[in-house]
């Protein structure tokens, strides 16, 4: 299902949380749970995941994440607060000690403002703050931004074990 290198990193990821004695939770938007998905391919990651928040509308973002539709609305989805929140309110509504966010357009479409490619990053664990990351994948294809946000999801969390070690 996912290309080697991908289940190589996430094999090396989950070791080194494993060894540091902590644990992950993903809210997911435009990746649609590919990071979850991902690192539940990894026999015994059980121990590691906590649990992910598909959180693809709008709707689902203030419902699971409890995120105020004020600051979706006003911000729009595709943002660093919403990526921020996003992040924070998972590690809050878990047992983990590390959480990701992903939101972002994946493609096609977009808007001038907003292209196809545009991807928003958060980071939360535990005693620390909340850091968030904007890319620029490019109109490459839906398939593609997608596959290179889990990427980048995968370092995050690498960077958030960092923090425990």
């Amino acid at each position: 299902m996912f290309q080697p290198d991908l289940i190589d990193s996430a094999t090396t990821l989950l070791d080194r949380a494993r060894t540091a004695g902590v644990m992950f939770a993903t809210a997911e938007s435009c990746t649609g749970g590919m990071v979850c998905a991902l690192l539940t391919e990894i026999p015994g990651s059980s121990d590691i995941l906590d649990r992910g928040f598909v959180t693809y509308s709008n709707e689902a973002k203030a419902e699971l994440l409890g995120i105020p539709m004020a600051i979706i609305n006003a911000n729009g989805a595709v943002s660093a607060e919403v990526a921020r929140r996003m992040a924070q309110e998972a590690l809050l509504r878990s047992n983990a000690d590390i959480a990701v966010s992903i939101t972002g357009v994946a493609g096609p479409g977009g808007s001038a403002r907003k292209p196809a490619g545009l991807v928003h990053f958060g980071l939360a664990h535990r005693d620390g703050p909340v850091r968030t990351q904007v890319h620029r994948f490019g109109d490459r294809g839906r398939g593609e931004v997608r596959r290179q946000s889990v990427r980048t999801a995968l370092g995050l969390l690498s960077q958030g074990v960092d923090f425990f070690r």
